[in-house]
């Protein structure tokens, strides 16, 4: 029995938040504090790592369609990508604060997939709408790590790139397999006429 894509997103959206709130506890006290203990500064980067690695499995074991293994694939490599570079700067083995456009760079390809993988418009469904949502928040947050790679060490950098989890995390909970959003809803997604 396989279940349904709505509880696969529950997950990532719980795993959303608690990267959210560990990046806002970094955020707040400051990078000098949070990562006095050293496991603390190897966390986000291995909460991408494993992200990239239940990616991976879901484009392997849960995908439909050619579009889907493909989108989930990239969003598997660009987490991976991201999380190892990410470990090997706090590991110290990377010292440019150019690394951060890895990072960037990984949301603007998630974004745009997320985009590109959903072939229905905005109000066609709920899931199409959480889609687009999703898509353009990721494009918008790849700014916070540009910002870090040029303007390092600025607080509104690390308050954006956290939130932007919180908000993921959100948008994910608020995830239902066939739900009215704005009133009407396509007949072809299960509105009535």
């Amino acid at each position: 029995m396989q279940p349904r894509a709505e509880i696969a997103h529950w997950l990532f959206a719980g795993g959303f938040l608690f990267v959210g709130l560990v990046l806002l506890a970094e955020a707040i006290v400051g990078r000098a504090v949070f990562r006095h203990r050293a496991w603390r500064a190897c966390l986000w980067p291995s909460l991408a790592l494993m992200a990239g690695s239940w990616l991976w499995l879901i484009a392997i074991f849960s995908t439909f369609s050619t579009l889907h293994l493909v989108a989930h694939s990239v969003w598997a490599q660009a987490a991976t990508a991201a999380g190892a570079v990410q470990l090997a700067v706090v590991r110290g083995r990377l010292h440019s604060q150019y690394w951060s456009l890895v990072t960037a760079g990984a949301l603007l390809v998630s974004g745009a997939s997320f985009l590109v993988h959903e072939q229905n418009g905005w109000l066609f469904a709920r899931s199409a709408f959480l889609h687009h949502l999703i898509g353009w928040t990721l494009v918008v947050a790849s700014v916070f790590p540009l910002g870090e790679a040029l303007r390092p060490r600025r607080a509104v950098w690390a308050y954006g790139f956290a939130a932007t989890w919180v908000l993921l995390a959100v948008m994910l909970f608020a995830d239902r397999d066939v739900a009215p959003i704005f009133g009407h809803l396509s007949e072809l997604a299960g509105g009535r006429p």
